[in-house]
Order: structure tokens, then sequence, then C-alpha cells
């Protein structure tokens, strides 16, 4: 196969055609790679080294298109029957990796952490993604459902706007579908659904801007980090039931041991999660900021660490903070926050800090940084963000807490120099 000519690049359009190809390694985003005539293919629903028949399902010309593989003429040997019946080509796009073994998935998720860090950081870290337990199926707490033309609830196909109905998911929570399925709900709405730590579901429609809550209290009650949580069913918390505590012993792992009186921020802190703990580590006469834009987490953080007075909630968003404080302040920290910190503690949306925000971090004077994340992308140009200002990845830790799909969630320990 020879490299592709750039000028008919833009013309290539392979879409419904069917090839034979050979599946290369695992590429970040729930698929593979493969090459045909010069061009990439992603193919979803293969496993590396398998051949393949792939029908290509999207092409917008250039050096790559899209495809499935609806044919599998030589298997992997961690290839097994995908559990859900809507896992397949054209079916629901929420799983990625039903057609491998649990563990050959957390391979898979480790391989594409450590090349993400080797090409977008330069680091190079052998990675290992950590089961949780419970197993992979019945594990997802919340999840947000479409609704068909005709009010019925189900999950969107594949990078398409389509909405498939469904009759149940195999890696929802027990319940946590029943009272949503038996009921319709408006046409093209969406509908969050919570299952917490006792059972409850609670389920609410999205709809033209507005929520309306049809099932269920609305208020979620969680247990974790040690201590009972009562908060609104909208505001974030962990999806997987184990996943909470995980991510709290890793971050408090990367904080380390912080001494009587520190100060400690929690940025995008959520209903204060990791500020319990870190407030339990500087006692009464420590300090710790959370940072939280929603109000509804803000709200339950207030309430359910009203018995911690080291904590302050601050209801804004993270890059106003520090960025008003900036133009406000000359010395080093630039931050309205009361600092400097002893260390940092940010769990950001999927995008990650970005530059300009871990600059400003960097700037604040904590001699570490601990970072969560489930995108390993956004965490690796994170990573060498941090890097040009002379922070360094100390430790990392990954957790398989989104099994069947490509999603994982990672700790990750950073040591100014």
């Amino acid at each position: 196969m020879g490299e592709l000519d750039p000028s008919t690049a833009e013309t290539l359009d392979w879409t419904d055609r069917l090839l034979e190809v050979e599946v290369g390694p695992v590429a970040h985003g729930g698929h593979c790679v493969a090459r045909h005539e010069g061009r990439v293919i992603f193919v979803r629903h293969a496993l590396p080294g398998e051949t393949v028949r792939v029908v290509i399902t999207e092409d917008h010309g250039g050096s790559f298109c899209r495809g499935d593989a609806v044919g599998v003429l030589v298997a992997s040997p961690h290839r097994v029957t995908p559990t859900c019946p809507w896992a397949g080509p054209g079916g629901c796009g929420g799983c990625d990796w039903q057609h491998a073994t649990p563990a050959a998935q957390r391979d898979l998720k480790a391989t594409v952490v450590a090349e993400q860090l080797a090409r977008l950081a330069g680091v190079e870290r052998e990675v290992t993604v950590e089961e949780l337990p419970g197993g992979p199926l019945g594990w997802r707490t919340r999840m947000r459902m479409a609704v068909t033309d005709d009010g019925r609830p189900g999950l969107r196909v594949h990078r398409s706007h389509e909405v498939l109905p469904v009759g149940d998911c195999p890696i929802s929570a027990p319940g946590a579908l029943g009272p949503v399925l038996a009921r319709e709900w408006t046409p093209t709405a969406e509908v969050e659904v919570v299952r917490d730590a006792t059972g409850e579901v609670h389920a609410a429609e999205l709809f033209e801007g507005a929520r309306h809550a049809e099932v269920g209290s609305g208020v979620a009650h969680e247990e974790a980090a040690g201590r009972s949580w009562d908060l609104p069913a909208e505001a974030f918390w962990q999806v997987h039931p184990h996943a909470a505590d995980a991510v709290v012993g890793a971050v408090l792992d990367g904080v380390g041991d912080l001494a009587p009186g520190a100060t400690a921020w929690d940025l995008y802190g959520g209903a204060g999660l990791i500020a319990a703990p870190l407030a339990e580590r500087v006692g009464p006469d420590g300090r710790v900021v959370l940072v939280e834009s929603d109000p509804a987490a803000t709200a339950a953080a207030g309430e359910c660490l009203a018995d911690l007075p080291a904590v302050q909630v601050v209801r804004s968003r993270v890059e106003k903070v520090l960025g008003d404080g900036a133009k406000r302040s000359s010395t080093r920290g630039g931050s309205s926050l009361p600092g400097p910190p002893d260390v940092i503690v940010a769990d950001p949306p999927r995008k990650g800090l970005g530059r300009r925000l871990a600059g400003e971090l960097a700037g604040c004077g904590a001699g570490r940084i601990v970072l969560v994340a489930c995108d390993p992308a956004a965490l690796a140009r994170d990573v060498a963000a941090l890097a040009e200002h002379g922070y360094e990845l100390s430790a990392l830790r990954a957790f398989d807490a989104f099994p069947m799909t490509h999603h994982v969630e990672c700790v990750a320990t950073l040591l100014s120099t």
C-alpha cells in the first residue's frame, strides 16, 4: 500500500464500502486503527490483531475515515459475545468494548493512557488499569437517556442523533431503568436517571432548557469517604458505585502528609467528596477551599460539610476565581483564594485544565498538584502543560470505573521540581 495522494484525499468518499482489513493497535476513543490504500480507518467492534470485514460508516475525505467491523475472519483470543444485543454495529453508542473480555478491556485502556502520555506529554510510563469491585455489568448508577419522537426512552446510536429504543441496559444499576421505561416522556426530550446507594431511583425530564423531576424524591443518598451524603440528584457524583472511594483513596495517596493547619484547594470540587477527607487531614486550624460553579453541588457541599470548620465553599468558575485574583495581585499565587496552597486537587471537566489554567495553577505555589481525569488525552495535555512550569509526573493510578466503555478514571500526582 502506497501513501495517499493529498491532491485526491479531499474528494474521497468510501461510505458504505465493504473492505477486508487487518486490525492494528487500539486508539483513544473506543476503536482500533486499520489501514487501507494509504488511509487510516478507525474501526469499532474490532480488536488488535484481528482480520475483519469493515463497512465504512463515515467519510469526509482526507487521510482517515470510520467504520464498523461487521464480520470477523480471524478473531482475537480475547473476543467474546457481547452481553447486550444493542452493542453491535449500528446499535447503541454507549459501550465500546463489550466484545472483549474484561481483562482485555483494561489492557486496552492501559495502552491508551500510556500512549497518550508518551505522545502528548513525552512521558514514558507503564500503566495498569485497576479493576473495581462488582464486575463489568450493573454498575452505571447515573445515565442520560434520549426520547424518541413517539415518547419512548432510549439511547443514541454512535456518533448520531438517532435514538434507539431499548428494553434494558446491562451496564445500568439494577432497577435503575424500570420506572423510566415503564412510562412515556415528552418527545425529543432527555431523561436524567439516578439510582442512589439506597436503591431509590430518581428521574427528571430535560426539555427546552427546563428540568422537571418526575420520579423519586430528587434527593440522592450516597455513602463514600466514610460519610453519608444527601445531595440533589442532578449534582455530580461518580457513576460507578465503588469509584468514589477508589478516587478518594488515590487522591489522598497523592496528597501525602498534610501538616495540621495546611491549606488545600479542591478545584471543581462538586459536593465535597474530596474536600471532606482533606479537611480531616488539615484539622480545624487548616483551610480547604472548595471551588465549584454548579449551584446544586455547592448547596450540597455546604450542608454535607457543615461539621468541618476548615472547609470554605466558593461558588464560582475556577477560571474566574484564578483570573480575577491574578488581575488584583502581583504576588506569587495571583489568586483571590486563601493561600498559597500546600496542595491543589483538581477534577476538571472532560476537556481538562488547558494550558492557560494549568499555567495559572502552577503559579500558585503548591508543592504538588493532584489531577483527577476521565480523558487520557486531556490528562496528557495537562501533564505536558504543567511540565512547562516545573511540575513532574510522580505517580499515576488508573481505574476501570466505566467497564465496557473506552473511558477510564485516572488520578495523577505532579510534584514541583
